[in-house]
């Protein structure tokens, strides 16, 4: 009657890849698609504005993942040197109840992120596209970067960030990593105009002054919003011709709670897409987004790899329960 503990070091220790975690989400995708999933909306705290305390359950039947992450986002605590994401992920026993282990979820829900966009652009994109435009060069324009080099043959990268110095060490550091050109830029229009991939992963602000205008976003592009619509105007949104969401009802219910506010409904479910149930992308010169929410089922499919690996290596604590 014991558990796993796994820090955040023993999370990064385990070197789960990232072609594992986006084929864990893809089937993941299908399997909810199927409606063969179960993830309730997450409930919250808000203790600072902008700033969130979540619990995210979700079970996923094929691969034996149940669990929930508790996950705080305070945009604030990068000023104090503190990470944005912090929390613990729960794995549970589907059979009797019982917690299999507890770890660090910072590592997880960077990955995950990546490569749910990953799988988003997979069905909403030009599969030949390979020119990609980083909008806030932080953990997740990191993470999307890395998943997005995994399905697409890129050739060149655009990063911009409102902290210069952000945006070069990640051209420096992730140029290096995948052997290509990064660019920095000056303006956000300079990493949208042109691009074949988009992504923007700044803070997720309740009421933003997003800067992407219509326009900017080239016919035929896909495009990626982590960070809701944060960067991303009105007009521009309601310029695209299939937006596609991993969750319609969470969509909706922040939607109902004050975001999205200029933002059109969403036309498919990401699962939707994967299963075959409703088409991605029906045209060369579509203008696609996904907005992802970052759903639990991201973590539960993730996070049932981790343990299995991490107990398959030796690594973690354990404890009595």
């Amino acid at each position: 009657m014991d558990l796993i503990y796994l820090s955040r070091a023993d999370v990064e220790r385990v070197a789960l890849p990232m072609s594992a975690i986006l084929a864990a989400l893809e089937e993941m995708f299908r399997e909810k698609g199927e409606g063969r999933t179960e993830m309730p909306p997450k409930p919250g705290i808000h203790t600072r504005p902008d700033a969130f305390i979540h619990a995210m359950p979700a079970y996923i039947p094929k691969s034996g993942a149940a669990g929930m992450k508790w996950v705080a986002g305070y945009p604030e605590n990068q000023k104090k040197g503190l990470p944005y994401i912090s929390g613990l992920l729960i794995l549970n026993d589907p059979e009797s109840g019982l917690p299999l282990a507890v770890m660090d979820c910072t590592w997880i829900t960077a990955m995950r992120t990546g490569a749910a966009t990953a799988v988003a652009a997979k069905y909403l994109a030009r599969p030949e596209s390979s020119t990609v435009g980083v909008v806030a060069c932080g953990v997740q324009g990191r993470s999307n970067l890395l998943a997005l080099s995994e399905v697409f043959r890129l050739e060149r990268v655009v990063a911009y960030d409102v902290k210069r110095e952000v945006a070069e060490r990640f051209a420096r550091e992730l140029g290096t990593e995948l052997g290509l050109p990064i660019e920095v830029v000056d303006t956000p229009r300079a990493a949208v105009a042109g691009l074949d991939l988009v992504v923007t992963s700044g803070p997720i602000l309740k009421h933003p002054q997003p800067a992407i205008e219509a326009g900017w976003l080239a016919p035929g592009a896909f495009a990626s919003a982590v960070d809701f619509d944060s960067y991303f105007q009105g007009a521009a949104l309601r310029e695209m011709d299939v937006i596609a969401t991993d969750d319609v009802p969470q969509m909706e219910y922040y939607r109902g709670v004050g975001y999205f506010r200029e933002t059109p409904r969403a036309h498919a479910e990401l699962g939707e897409l994967v299963c075959g149930k409703r088409p991605g992308r029906t045209g060369a010169s579509q203008r696609t987004l996904a907005l992802n929410l970052g759903i639990a089922l991201d973590d539960m499919a993730t996070a049932i790899l981790i343990w299995r690996r991490a107990c398959e290596l030796g690594i973690g604590t354990r404890l009595p329960l």
